[in-house]
């Protein structure tokens, strides 16, 4: 075999383990990773990786309740961070930062990963909900981590449909019902009810007592 041979050879071995190595490390640190789409924003910077970022906000547009970031952090160095804040620049959003479990921060483990959004995961929830974010823009949003500081990214904005429900803010406000208007039937109803009786049932005896005249002006002609 020659030697541009056998490094094409080497280099494809490489590439193989490589994407092996890396498939299992995911499902590995956490299965549940695997859920999310792998076509939205990712950044990487020092140890960490933010994946599949996304700015999700109520299912519709008049909804008042809050939006929420989504993401998949991964940690590959030796030691535990903190996610200390998100910010969205050029949005007016406050982001509030919830742990899965207790009170405490947001810990993203050493070698390990951790989901912001869904049921039983970390959250971010942006309390000012829609102010500033509009669905179908790119909003960017800057995560701050303990030791590796701020990673930013543009993620896009979609509202909590479809596959983006399960994510989406937990806290989802009744929309107010609309005002209801009189049916065509009651309105009829209405107007033939005149003096508490039903016009209809009246007029439909109206040809019989018709019907009945004739004879009657029979009757009145022969007694002239």
């Amino acid at each position: 075999m020659s030697r541009s041979l056998r490094r094409g050879a080497l280099a494809a071995a490489a590439i193989v383990l490589s994407i092996g190595s890396l498939a299992a490390c995911g499902a590995g640190n956490d299965a549940q990773t695997l859920e999310i789409k792998p076509d939205n924003a990712a950044a990487e910077k020092g140890d960490i990786q933010v994946q599949n970022a996304l700015v999700i906000t109520q299912p519709v547009r008049e909804a008042k309740g809050p939006a929420v970031v989504s993401a998949t952090l991964f940690n590959n160095g030796q030691a535990p961070q903190t996610l200390d804040a998100i910010t969205l620049p050029g949005a007016s959003g406050t982001v509030k930062l919830k742990a899965a479990e207790g009170s405490g921060k947001i810990v993203v483990p050493a070698h390990g990963s951790i989901i912001l959004g869904g049921k039983g995961n970390a959250s971010a929830v942006i309390e000012n909900g829609r102010d500033g974010l509009e669905n179908g823009a790119a909003q960017e949003v800057v995560f701050q981590f303990s030791r590796t500081g701020d990673i930013g990214l543009d993620a896009f904005v979609v509202p909590a449909t479809g596959y983006f429900g399960e994510y989406g803010p937990s806290e989802r406000p009744a929309l107010p019902s609309p005002t209801a208007s009189p049916t065509p039937s009651a309105s009829a109803s209405g107007e033939a009810g005149h003096g508490g009786q039903a016009t209809p049932s009246g007029s439909a005896g109206t040809p019989s007592g018709t019907a009945a005249t004739p004879s009657g002006s029979a009757s009145h002609g022969t007694g002239h």
